[in-house]
């Protein structure tokens, strides 16, 4: 009853974030933290063609032991966030999978280093673990039924990992772009409006090096992200531009788990101004 208390009138974008986790009950919102129900959500709304191709999902990690494995993929937990294990010939030499009760991180790393009974434990470890138990607690991924998804490897002309662009779309209107380069290794983040005008602000990686240029499909992936985020308050809508393929990546209602940072701060104002939170959610 403090936590409700407490965010009852909120003003900022992690104010509002707060307030949803907290009130925001719909299975609308189960679905979206659903790395596999989500698939089929999307496929309804703008088609399945943008999705990534899935190889398997699975409920029982030794299932993965009979997968015919395709020369580069993606393995993750479909009930959270931020772990991944993505296998390409484009890894470092170095890299090597996690031991399997440290495995929800994100890693990059050989075919030869991918050894099927040690990805099925690492599998394992995250169908053992209730996801969203941090400070704020992330209830929805609670509700999200424990399964393992292997999908298509994505990759851009250069071989390396597509930027990643997360569409912060309210009422069904994107006001905000998040563009994260270099995930594995020189990690880049920038911020911009949907004229793709820069923001200057900060969420903590270094800006870009030369100034990113506009992307060639960015009127298709906010037409995209804003049909995806019809009925809903908020959401943040992922999406990748892989050789003119638009691809979706997840959908976010809690970006952060209401922990966004913002440098200036200002800017956490500026983000919650689009965004008026319902008084009961239906």
């Amino acid at each position: 009853m403090l936590r409700l208390w407490r965010t009852r009138n909120p003003t900022t974008f992690r104010e509002k974030v707060r307030y949803k986790m907290l009130r925001d009950r719909r299975s609308l919102i189960v679905t979206f933290a659903d790395k596999a129900a989500v698939r089929d959500h999307v496929a309804a709304v703008i088609g399945e063609q943008y999705l990534p191709r899935a190889y398997a999902i699975v409920e029982d990690p030794h299932s993965l032991l009979d997968l015919d494995w395709p020369d580069a993929y993606v393995v993750k937990p479909t009930h959270g966030s931020g772990a991944a294990i993505v296998v390409s010939a484009a890894a470092s030499a170095d890299a090597r999978l996690p031991e399997a009760r440290w495995g929800w991180v994100y890693r990059h790393v050989r075919p030869e280093f991918a050894n099927p009974h040690d990805l099925a434990a690492i599998a394992a470890g995250w169908l053992a673990k209730l996801y969203g138990q941090g400070p704020n607690r992330e209830w929805v991924y609670g509700q999200v039924p424990r399964r393992v998804i292997v999908e298509e490897f994505l990759v851009g002309a250069d071989g390396g990992i597509p930027d990643d662009y997360k569409f912060f779309v309210f009422h069904g209107r994107c006001h905000f772009i998040q563009v994260d380069g270099g995930r594995f290794g020189g990690r880049t983040q920038d911020f911009f409006r949907p004229d793709w005008s820069r923001i200057p602000m900060s969420g903590g990686p270094p800006w870009a090096d030369p100034e990113r240029s506009r992307p060639a499909h960015l009127d298709e992936m906010i037409s995209i992200a804003e049909r995806l985020g019809e009925g809903t308050d908020f959401v943040r809508v992922d999406l990748y531009d892989v050789d003119g393929r638009v691809v979706f990546g997840e959908l976010t209602s809690f970006p952060a788990g209401g922990d966004s940072p913002f440098d200036p701060e200002s800017y956490n104002t500026e983000f919650g101004r689009p965004w008026a939170v319902p008084r009961r959610y239906r």
